[in-house]
């Protein structure tokens, strides 16, 4: 065939050791254990002037009103979803981290998935507005992959309910809008997470981002528990502080972000050139004018054109040594803890499409042309020997 067979079928792997899904887009330096050290001896490992700084970092950064630091990007949602005081049902897309429907959920909010756009994989204005009702307290669009959604069409269900819109950009730290407005800008509140695979990271924690002065003063006192600090709880809130250390590794982190974006771009752009004219691969499309963080990035394998399925696929690329993962399989509707809303929300044929056919492939800002190269000459590897993996595939399930 004048190829070698990939590593499942005898082939020699594609990488002698492990290459990792992801990895930390971070960096360390006499300035990082500098300003560790300081925190320890300060004795002030919480709520100290590094929470602050960062806070204020963010917003110059984004150009925002307000930033409020969580501990994580999900504790960013519930407080923002507790402060609105809604009840009712949210639409959300059901291809999406568990996260955003956990938030909801832990508010006591019913899930309505809406379907997703078939190019952009965020979630479809059309179908949002379709399962609207006057139940709705809450529209939720995710900036899914770093790609931003539809904010503009968005708002027009909102507002045609008079409900809030809020957007969960965990993936989106870092990206634009295609009007050239940064991620973070628009809605009633946009939440952000920065655990370790995002390329903005504080080692864990989340954001939320806000032009409303009354709902920002209320989110830090939710993260500490609802004391606005006379211990006379307002509300029932939770735990939500960033540690000191943490906001320390965010402020060293912060001015390499631009950085880290266009690296990030240019392993995409690497990919697609690279696999552009594989038959059965296609690509997330991003608006133009936007600019994705390239969080992850992600191809749509078509079996019939590529010759074997997804799954097929990253168990070959397992046997390359390439990590992968399968986001978001299943997606919420088909989970164990959200089946139970799934009749109410109607068929969501493109979610299910998407969600059997996406395979992420390695990603981050540190990621080689070699190592871009290395994946997709697997991938090509293994759609020449399609026919001979979907044997071997089927007696391995035998």
């Amino acid at each position: 065939m004048g190829m070698e067979k990939p590593a499942v079928l005898g082939g020699a792997p594609a990488f002698a050791t492990a290459l990792p899904f992801t990895r930390p887009t971070t960096s360390a330096d006499a300035r990082v254990t500098s300003a560790i050290a300081g925190i320890l001896a300060s004795g002030t490992l919480t709520k100290g002037s590094e929470l602050r700084r960062l806070e204020e970092a963010i917003s110059r950064f984004l150009g925002v009103e307000h930033a409020v630091v969580t501990s994580s990007g999900t504790t960013g949602l519930m407080l923002t979803m507790r402060c609105l005081g809604l009840s009712g049902d949210v639409i959300l897309p059901s291809f999406t981290f568990m996260a955003s429907g956990h938030a909801a959920r832990w508010n006591g909010l019913d899930p309505v998935f809406a379907d997703i756009d078939p190019q952009t994989f965020v979630l479809s204005p059309e179908s949002a507005a379709e399962v609207s009702t006057s139940r709705t307290s809450l529209v939720m669009g995710v900036h899914t992959f770093g790609v931003p959604c539809d904010v503009e069409e968005l708002e027009q269900t909102a507002a045609r309910h008079a409900v809030p819109l809020i957007l969960d950009s965990a993936h989106g730290f870092g990206g634009v809008y295609p009007d050239g407005s940064m991620i973070g800008s628009k809605s009633t509140a946009e939440v952000f997470s920065l655990s370790p695979t995002k390329p903005f990271t504080c080692g864990e924690g989340g954001l939320i981002t806000t032009g409303d002065a009354d709902l920002a003063r209320e989110l830090k006192i939710a993260r500490e528990y609802g004391n606005p600090g006379d211990f006379d709880s307002l509300f029932i809130g939770l735990n939500g502080r960033l540690p000191e250390m943490s906001a320390a590794l965010g402020l060293h982190n912060l001015p390499g972000v631009p950085g880290y974006i266009e690296q990030r771009r240019q392993v995409a752009e690497h990919y697609r050139a690279n696999l552009h004219d594989v038959a059965g691969i296609t690509f997330q499309h991003i608006p133009e004018g936007a600019r994705s963080t390239y969080k992850d990035f992600v191809i749509l394998i078509d079996p019939d054109l590529f010759g074997v399925d997804r799954d097929t696929v990253a168990a070959a690329l397992r046997g390359e040594n390439i990590d992968t993962r399968r986001y978001f399989d299943p997606p919420l509707h088909l989970q164990t803890a959200y089946r139970r809303w799934a009749d109410t929300s109607g068929p969501l044929p493109v979610t299910e499409t998407v969600a059997a056919r996406v395979l992420a492939l390695p990603m981050f800002s540190q990621m080689t042309p070699d190592q871009v190269d290395g994946v997709c000459d697997a991938m090509r590897r293994i759609g020449a020997y399609a026919a001979d993996l979907s044997v071997h595939a089927t007696v391995g399930r035998a």
